[in-house]
């Protein structure tokens, strides 16, 4: 039995359609896949702002809101929650060129807007939490922007949402690149940064995803430290990558199950989740999935990180200080490949 509470995204179970290709598996509506989370155990559901209400831009303040309780009524049939809600500013065309960093006023109100309804909908489906994940916040071409006026104009818009609801917490879920080509809020250490530069500090700050820190060619573990030292992560989103390439969102630990134990580990002993957070999944299926296994892709990371939980359980600090006292870091190294291998 798991210490930590689950969410995932709706996102997470999909067509299997990218850029190079169709959709290789049928659409699943929203309470099926509310089902089915509660089923394998998540505890909480993650929203982009037109997962909750598609098609918001066509509609009123008041139609939003009461959509989004609709939404509400749903996760409460299956005992689920809320656990944040995304503007979704990087599928519209007013953000080919970013929103927040947009050079064009009109398509820097438009983020904002849909920034102010992100929070709406958050406040009806009962959670504090908007995530930002800057993904076309950056450039497009070297030259097109100042980044010294695009990090403050990121700064100005949180501090709008922020003056927006004075309840409301903002988390930033840095990636270094894709979709845009120089990012300007690339890592947790930036993230850090722009919080501090805020009007309320304290209800600002990160979102680490695995994938994005090794993007980055850092260590997902030492990014969820270096944010939780901060008092700053207030949530996670756990998958896996494989190297310096796309955003590839693969499994919890199928490609490194070390650095996933680690992952683990860290949050173990810093007391994630004793503040409410919750554990979250940003997997995708691979494409060659059927649509009878839409779903094991979240089982399976779900199996990886529980059994790495017990591994940390099991992990002899007594012994693994005497190593690090004496210095003794091959045998450190092997004896925590050993028990991940199931070898002690």
């Amino acid at each position: 039995m798991s210490q930590f509470k689950f969410s995932v995204g709706p996102w997470n179970v999909h067509t299997g359609a990218d850029s190079y290709g169709p959709a290789t598996r049928s659409e699943i509506d929203l309470e099926t896949k509310f089902a089915k989370f509660a089923e394998l155990g998540f505890s909480a559901v993650q929203f982009h702002d037109d997962d909750a209400v598609p098609g918001l831009n066509n509609m009123t303040e008041e139609e939003i809101k009461a959509h989004a309780r609709q939404v509400k009524a749903l996760l409460d049939k299956y005992n689920l929650k809320a656990e944040f809600v995304a503007p979704r500013l990087w599928m519209d065309p007013h953000t080919q060129d970013g929103g927040y960093m947009s050079t064009s006023q009109e398509d820097r109100e438009f983020a904002m807007w849909r920034s102010y309804r992100s929070i709406d909908i958050a406040k009806e489906l009962g959670t504090d939490l908007i995530v930002l994940w800057l993904a076309r916040e950056g450039t497009l071409c070297a030259e097109s922007k100042n980044p010294t006026w695009a990090t403050r104009q990121l700064i100005d818009a949180i501090n709008k949402m922020l003056e927006y609801d004075d309840q409301i917490r903002i988390c930033i879920e840095p990636k270094p690149n894709e979709p845009i080509d120089r990012s300007i809020c690339g890592t947790m250490g930036h993230v850090m940064a722009v919080s501090a530069a805020t009007i309320d500090p304290k209800r600002v700050g990160g979102n680490l995803e695995s994938a994005h820190a090794i993007l980055a060619g850092l260590d997902p573990a030492n990014e969820i430290g270096f944010a939780m030292a901060f008092g700053k992560l207030f949530t996670v989103h756990l998958n896996d990558q494989n190297s310096i390439r796309y955003d590839q969102d693969k499994s919890f630990g199928v490609e490194n199950l070390r650095a996933a134990f680690n992952q683990v580990k860290v949050l173990v002993e810093n007391h994630y989740g004793d503040k409410g957070e919750y554990v979250g999944l940003d997997v995708k299926a691979m494409r060659t999935t059927s649509d009878a296994d839409s779903y094991e892709h979240l089982k399976n990371s779900l199996e990886v990180f529980r059994a790495l939980e017990e591994k940390v359980a099991r992990y002899d600090y007594d012994y693994a200080n005497k190593l690090i006292a004496a210095r003794k870091f091959e045998q450190l190294e092997m004896y925590t490949m050993n028990l991940i291998m199931g070898l002690v």
